[in-house]
């Protein structure tokens, strides 16, 4: 699909229909598999990525039925050994997730996905589930999907530091923790997301976390002892989606927008912040608090936008940096983004995918191994790729509120937030085609 935005002039946003967490709905139905009673969730996400992790659950005997509003999620007495492939689809959370929660159950389990996660390196998840005793075979010795798991009740315990932040690693790892022979500890050099841990301890799982003076995270976990209490939750709006629209009125004169509903959690909202760096207000009012805080997000644009350089807290960012290389790209001066090598490994190379459609954009850009610089200019239309990714192909599609755009396989918006266009539609003129 062809996707075509028209330039905009100001308007006023005010939305309550931003796509529900991601991370969050990839876990509710993972860890509904844990309890021995039914959980209920609320406003779970309905997109491609999640979808096909519900799909997986199911697969592996979890009830899912639709009911007073939101999904009742009956767990199995126990983790089914299915007699078929688990796709994934394009969701690295959901195939390396699934990698630390079925390397710990009886069975063989074997998790594929698309074209584009299939290229995505798996080793990070691999090696220390390998190192604890599960048994991953895949291409390239495990770096590569298809990965066959085959499953191992007696996990050892351990002691593990990440050398990088990743909240899916150490997911997989706490998963496969709840499943060993005596309690483990995990270690990283900065706080990566942290849903795992408090919807865990949430659940009645043993799980301490300390944040030490360098900013250095310590987490020990307890194996199970029984079965984990079920989830009664709604899932909140995703931030990382939300912020597309916080971006759209950062670079439209005279813009205002509020942004319902939206997980406030800290290491979600640090894009937000840099927004603020870059001289738009955004202000913060909680609404409710169960797992995590929750509130509204009032943005107003700026009458410039001053360029930011970014190398610190990068685990909190990584979602939303192809969002906030338009902004630098419309800001006065260089922008800076180094310490993000983790964008050459998602979806695409989005570091190349942000650079290469910036200049088509008549933006000057260089790529980094590890970053980019942007000079801030003036947008042009152009035709861009969103190379099968989500988030460059929203991020150009708000860059288009500027200048207007086209950009080129655009349905991969549907993988994270499949009423997008629905919302844009609302500020401003986009034409699909094919």
């Amino acid at each position: 699909m062809k996707l075509e935005v028209s330039k905009t002039r100001g308007f006023k946003l005010d939305t309550d229909k931003i796509a529900p967490d991601k991370s969050i709905s990839h876990r509710c139905v993972m860890f509904a598999l844990l309890s021995d009673k039914p959980s209920f969730v609320r406003n779970y996400l309905e997109g491609e990525d999640t979808l096909d992790t519900l799909e997986i659950a199911k697969k592996l005997g979890l009830k899912a039925e639709k009911q007073n509003g939101g999904l009742l999620l009956t767990p199995p007495s126990s983790i089914c050994e299915p007699n078929t492939i688990l796709y994934c689809g394009n969701a690295g959370t959901a195939i390396r997730l699934y990698l630390g929660l079925l390397s710990a159950q009886n069975g063989i389990f074997i998790l594929s996905g698309d074209m584009y996660l299939n290229k995505r390196p798996m080793k990070r998840v691999v090696d220390p589930l390998r190192s604890i005793g599960a048994e991953i075979l895949g291409r390239s010795g495990g770096n590569f999907a298809p990965l066959v798991v085959v499953g191992n009740p007696k996990l050892k315990s351990f002691c593990y530091t990440s050398k990088i932040a990743s909240a899916q690693v150490k997911s997989a790892m706490l998963l496969s923790a709840l499943f060993a022979d005596g309690e483990s500890i995990y270690r990283e050099y900065e706080l990566s997301r942290d849903h795992t841990e408090k919807m865990l301890l949430g659940m009645g799982a043993q799980i301490e976390s300390k944040v030490e003076e360098n900013g250095a995270v310590e987490i020990k976990i307890q194996p199970l002892s029984g079965k984990l209490e079920p989830l009664n939750l709604e899932v909140p709006a995703d931030p990382s989606s939300a912020f597309f629209f916080a971006i759209g009125v950062a670079i439209t004169p005279n813009a205002s927008g509020i942004l319902r509903n939206v997980l406030l959690n800290k290491t979600r909202i640090e894009a937000f912040r840099v927004l603020e760096k870059m001289g738009v207000e955004v202000t913060y009012k909680e609404t409710s608090r169960t797992y995590e805080s929750v509130g509204d997000i009032y943005i107003k644009a700026p009458q410039s936008l001053q360029a930011v350089q970014l190398s610190e807290r990068i685990s909190w960012l990584i979602d939303e940096i192809p969002a906030l290389a338009i902004v630098m790209a419309c800001a006065e001066g260089e922008s800076i983004v180094r310490n993000a090598g983790e964008l050459r490994v998602k979806e695409t190379d989005r570091i190349k995918a942000i650079v290469e459609n910036l200049k088509l954009c008549g933006i000057e850009a260089e790529e980094f191994l590890d970053g980019f610089r942007i000079q801030g200019g003036e947008f042009k239309r152009a035709c861009v790729r969103s190379f099968g990714d989500h988030r460059i192909a929203m991020s150009f599609a708000i860059a288009g509120l500027r200048s207007g755009m086209e950009i080129e396989n655009a349905e991969y918006i549907n993988v994270s937030f499949p009423n997008f266009l629905e919302i844009l539609s609302s500020i401003t003129q986009i034409c699909q085609k094919g």
